[in-house]
């Protein structure tokens, strides 16, 4: 499942982010590389950018999301 955080006060580093594992959980759910670290989703019409090691930390195997940029896609 996926969940967004908004706002966090403190995320605890326990491990490195691996990033092959932020592209299973992104795939999993729909979403489909177009580059570097920036995903799409057809369906949702949504951009997620900027999702290398640093702005995805990991506690305890658990991916957070931080600072994401993401778009809404255009309408064709």
């Amino acid at each position: 499942m996926l969940h967004a955080v908004v706002r966090q006060p403190y995320i605890a580093i326990t491990e490195p982010t691996n990033l092959e594992s932020v592209k299973e959980i992104l795939s999993a759910n729909g979403f489909r590389l177009k580059k570097n670290n920036d995903y799409y989703h057809t369906e949702l019409k949504l951009i997620l950018e900027d999702l290398h090691d640093e702005n995805v930390l990991t506690n305890n195997g658990t991916l957070f999301f931080i600072d994401t940029v993401f778009y809404l896609m255009p309408e064709m």
